[in-house]
């Protein structure tokens, strides 16, 4: 009987009274406990989503984090499984740069390139116009010595000069060269004569001791 009256109660609710809170009061008590398990349900709902969301947050930060913990040990692993060969090839270039660095003249050997230069330039039937050192060029390990030189030959002997110069046993590098025909004067005017006038700024370089 009293399931009765509750279906009765619910079929006779007006539904336009839920638009009217200030009369709860007055809803039947079946409304009222249907009201509560919704007002309920829904609580739970968003609590749960609002939970769930944020777990799927802090989740996804440590999966992030445990790639990125992952590549830091395969890395890390790798480099241990090679530390040997690493300090191998560590010594192996240092011997190498102390090689590089013994090719560098010091300020008391750039005199004696500069020979080398002439003899190589006399060597292949060259002329020697001008060999002038240029300022020097600080760079963080190394200095920079530039050398200015005006020679005056063919064209077959100025190759063989550049190609002898950069097979010295000291480490220089030309640059900037430029070449013109070489006027001479004569009685019946001005003759090139078959020969070439180079500039070219060859550049040497010492170990900068100074640094730090």
């Amino acid at each position: 009987m009293a399931m009765q009256d509750l279906l009765e109660s619910i079929q006779n609710f007006d539904l336009e009274q839920l638009n009217d809170f200030n009369n709860v009061g007055s809803w039947p008590m079946a409304i009222k406990v249907i009201m509560w398990v919704l007002a309920f349900s829904g609580a739970l709902a968003l609590g749960y989503f609002l939970h769930v969301t944020n777990l799927q947050k802090e989740l996804k930060a440590v999966q992030v984090t445990e790639g990125e913990l992952r590549e830091d040990y395969k890395k890390k692993y790798f480099q241990s499984a090679h530390l040997e060969a690493y300090q191998v090839q560590q010594k192996v270039m240092e011997e190498s740069f102390e090689i590089i660095l013994r090719q560098l003249p010091s300020d008391t050997e750039i005199p004696g390139l500069i020979e080398d230069i002439t003899l190589v330039g006399l060597k292949n039937g060259l002329s020697f116009n001008s060999i002038d050192l240029q300022k020097e060029e600080p760079h963080e390990f190394y200095i920079e010595k530039p050398i200015k030189i005006v020679v005056t030959g063919t064209y077959h002997d100025l190759g063989s000069f550049v190609s002898d110069v950069a097979d010295l046993s000291r480490i220089v590098t030309l640059h900037d060269f430029t070449i013109r025909p070489e006027k001479k004067r004569t009685q019946s005017g001005d003759t090139s004569g078959g020969l070439l006038r180079m500039t070219i700024l060859a550049k040497t370089y010492r170990y900068n001791d100074e640094r730090g």
